[in-house]
């Protein structure tokens, strides 16, 4: 009797659940033909200082929309204090974009990128109280051993289901919002930038958002729905 209802168990838990769409192993869409999507953002930092765009961070907030923020490691240390004010905000989460953001993490050492992964989440932990389950590889760049490196340390790899081209200094406003929900589709995974290198995305997003939301599309936090 146990099998039975075990076995039952597990096939409905296989029909609830959505099949994320993947690409080498890694997360690039929800797998849901439903109207969801997932908001994510890149937090990182490299050899220039940055600090979170308060005007997109304002608008989230304001209106309670579901976001997942990628920190790098230089970005979470010098944002501890924000990052920290944000914790009350269920509807945000914080997930690992490596400790140094290197832009070719796929070509380091199977020793030193495990380094970089477990330094990161180390970092966030320590801010946030709450182990990270998700990685991002500092510019989409990756090969097949290091996903697997990062699903033998416990995460699953989330990047986007298209790029939305918002750290492009020349793209405008309303290309970026023309381009994002005309790509846009059931099961999107979106990534823009929130460290001040998402140029015209402070701008752009309210639009986007209120078009998605005419449309009939919900937002999602990454680990409601992976």
């Amino acid at each position: 009797m146990l099998k039975y209802i075990t076995a039952v168990l597990l096939v409905l838990l296989t029909i609830s659940a959505p099949a994320q769409q993947r690409k080498d192993g890694i997360i690039t869409g929800l797998g849901s033909d439903k109207k969801i999507i997932a908001l994510t953002f890149d937090a990182c930092e490299t050899k220039t200082p940055s600090y979170f765009d308060e005007k997109i961070l304002s608008f989230l907030i304001n209106n309670k929309i579901p976001a997942a923020i990628f920190l790098s490691g230089k970005f979470a240390v010098r944002n501890e204090s924000r990052i920290k004010q944000l914790l009350k905000y269920n509807f945000l989460e914080f997930e690992n974009h490596s400790l140094n953001h290197i832009q070719h993490s796929e070509k380091l050492s199977d020793l030193d990128f495990t380094k970089n992964l477990k330094d990161n989440e180390a970092v966030i932990k320590n801010i946030t109280g709450r182990r990270p389950r998700f990685f991002r590889f500092p510019a989409g760049n990756y090969n097949k051993q290091k996903v697997k490196l990062c699903r033998d340390n416990g995460y699953e790899v989330v990047h986007w289901t298209f790029a939305s081209g918002d750290p492009d200094k020349n793209i405008s406003a309303k290309k970026l919002i023309s381009w994002v929900n005309y790509k846009t589709k059931p099961g999107s995974i979106l990534i823009f930038h929130i460290n001040g290198r998402g140029y015209r995305t402070g701008e752009a997003l309210p639009v986007i958002i209120s078009r998605l939301k005419k449309l009939g599309y919900s937002f999602v936090k990454l680990e409601d729905v992976i």
